[in-house]
């Protein structure tokens, strides 16, 4: 029975000490979760990313490039109804907060061809974005991408700390509520 109880109470002090360690950016997020955002299903351990790469306008990339930024990273597609109003917030968040320490990221995923997605871009007015691409839905279903929009939330080492599938208003002051916490959050 002794052995049962040291067990337990080395367990929780080990469960207790990751939760400390990744806490304040969790406790961020949720503090300012509200509205469209009540959904989003923040994660206790921040979960590692595959370093699988992307096509740019430019060649190839991976999300390593925002390695010591926080980033939204948003999955869409052009023939995604839902993304065509949620991409003209993440514009506005990535205007709003978009710099050294943060990044909206825009990810098309499947077959979306350049000249679809600069016209899809240019009829809502969004030129603060990136245009990269998944054509063959790569990263995306190496971690488990299988409706549009998702988006992630990824801290600085570039691991997922939440998640929502679906669209969000991502200039709501919940949605820069967070923001504003995770980066108030090294702080602490």
């Amino acid at each position: 029975m002794k052995f049962l109880s040291a067990a337990l109470l080395y367990t929780g002090l080990i469960l207790g000490a990751n939760a400390a360690l990744a806490g304040p950016l969790q406790d961020a997020i949720e503090a300012a979760k509200g509205g469209d955002l009540k959904a989003l299903a923040v994660h206790a351990d921040p979960k590692p990313l595959p370093e699988t790469q992307f096509e740019t306008p430019e060649g190839k990339a991976g999300l390593d490039q925002y390695r010591g930024q926080y980033v939204v990273l948003n999955f869409w597609a052009v023939w995604c109804a839902p993304c065509r109003e949620e991409m003209e917030t993440l514009s506005a968040l990535e205007a709003e907060f978009g710099g050294e320490d943060f990044a909206v990221v825009t990810l098309a995923t499947g077959p979306n061809a350049p000249p679809a997605i600069d016209k899809f871009l240019d009829e809502i007015e969004v030129e603060n974005l990136p245009k990269y691409r998944d054509p063959r839905s790569e990263l995306a279903r190496q971690i488990g991408v299988f409706g549009l929009p998702v988006t992630l939330i990824l801290d600085r080492e570039g691991r997922e700390l939440a998640r929502l599938v679906g669209p969000a208003d991502w200039h709501s002051d919940a949605a820069r509520g967070i923001v504003q916490g995770l980066i108030a959050a090294e702080g602490a």
